[in-house]
């Protein structure tokens, strides 16, 4: 069956602002390579950014390949290398996925490019799912991914998400268009790899992309209700404290997912967390915030009514200017930046006065030379400021 052009270009149409540039970003592979022809067919203005990953030998090759099929539309394209080093700790894919939406992020903002454009199908919303179940994901697990989203001042879309995998790959083919296939697609060592092999066993039982991405498009309508109580609920009763969350007792008496959810957003917004804890993990510490009691999860600690980072978490030294534990820029003192720990607050006077607890206060930045604090921004001590950078409710609305 033919492939329908005309609703594919809508999907574009719809989906990205007229008039702007759009970025698109471009791995050579078929979802991304449609996305590029569709939205020049759309009419729209468009650059592209291709992330080397350097985990493949072949990966610089296909990364010239698509700078290549660019020159040859006439759309300026930039390669960007992902520089990891030899190793890369814990999960790779999460690891490449932050690399690329960071390289991806950062090239816009250089070019003054609001809106960027990701190749995600309904297949992927799907697999997205799929994984959720895996975790015991609540509501905004299951919700599966999102359209948009602001992050750093550019606003992420992905116009194909109602479209599928081999519904692009026949349009290429229409086209006459080639694609480059990741062999990481077909590694089952990968989660996401294994639910889609997982989502083809279940076709026989019509279990299908299309039906579980449209589960999800109705879950993300009851997680838009949800996500607007969670923000009441965290105006109302949750205070930004020393990059802190000090927790007032009227949280306890909202409906259970709604102080689930605040919960959650607050361990991803000090950790730095991109999905949610497993769902029982943040049951149990959801549960300990509420009796007073001490737990912790995913680098965060509840101590007393107040969420903070634990000190054994925290990110290494950086030189002052530069971002520290992934939320911290200390500015106005030479030195380097790193936690405060037990000694360097014992060095801070008038921390008392300040009606802080110590544990909040220890993790938190200080400003050293060698083994002698020269500042304490948040427990009142020396010459330097420090912001903890996007705030948590700011975080919240943006989601």
């Amino acid at each position: 069956m033919p492939v329908d052009s005309t609703r594919l270009v809508g999907l574009i149409r719809d989906s990205l602002p007229a008039g702007e540039t759009i970025g698109i970003a471009v791995s050579g592979g078929g979802d991304s390579t449609a996305l590029l022809h569709l939205a020049l067919q759309a009419g729209l203005r468009v650059e592209a950014a291709t992330v080397d990953h350097r985990l493949r030998d072949d990966s610089a090759a296909e990364a010239l390949a698509v700078a290549r099929v660019c020159a040859g539309l006439g759309v300026p394209h930039v390669v960007r290398v992902w520089d990891h080093g030899p190793e890369v700790p814990g999960n790779l894919m999460d690891a490449a996925r932050q690399a690329r939406m960071a390289l991806i992020g950062d090239w816009a903002r250089g070019r003054g490019i609001g809106h960027v454009a990701l190749g995600h199908t309904r297949d992927d919303q799907a697999e997205t799912v799929l994984m959720g179940l895996a975790r015991a994901a609540g509501l905004a697990g299951l919700s599966g991914m999102r359209r948009a989203w602001v992050d750093g001042g550019v606003t992420f879309h992905r116009p194909l998400i109602d479209a599928g995998r081999e519904e692009l790959r026949d349009w290429l083919r229409a086209q006459g268009l080639t694609w480059v296939d990741d062999p990481t697609n077909d590694n089952p060592r990968f989660t996401r790899v294994r639910a889609r092999q997982v989502l083809a066993a279940l076709a026989p039982l019509g279990i299908t992309a299309e039906g579980l991405a449209g589960v999800a498009g109705h879950l993300a309508l009851a997680q838009e209700v949800v996500s607007a109580a969670v923000q009441a609920a965290a105006g109302r009763h949750v205070a930004e404290v020393a990059g802190a969350l000090r927790l007032a007792g009227g949280l306890w008496a909202e409906p259970l997912d709604v102080r689930r959810q605040v919960v959650g957003a607050a361990v991803g917004w000090l950790a730095g967390a991109r999905y949610a804890p497993r769902a029982d993990d943040l049951a149990r510490f959801t549960r300990a915030l509420a009796e007073g009691r001490d737990a912790t999860l995913r680098g965060c600690r509840a101590r007393q009514g107040w969420i903070l980072r634990e000190a054994r978490a925290l990110g290494g030294p950086v030189p002052v200017g530069r971002v520290w534990d992934g939320r911290w820029t200390v500015m106005g003192a030479a030195g380097e930046v790193r936690a405060l720990g037990v000694d360097g607050l014992r060095q801070c006077p008038e921390w008392r006065a300040l009606g802080v607890p110590r544990q909040v206060l220890e993790v938190t930045p200080g400003v050293w030379q060698s083994d002698r604090l020269v500042a304490a921004p948040c427990a009142g001590f020396g010459p330097a400021t420090a912001t903890c950078t996007p705030g948590f409710h700011d975080v919240l609305l943006s989601h």
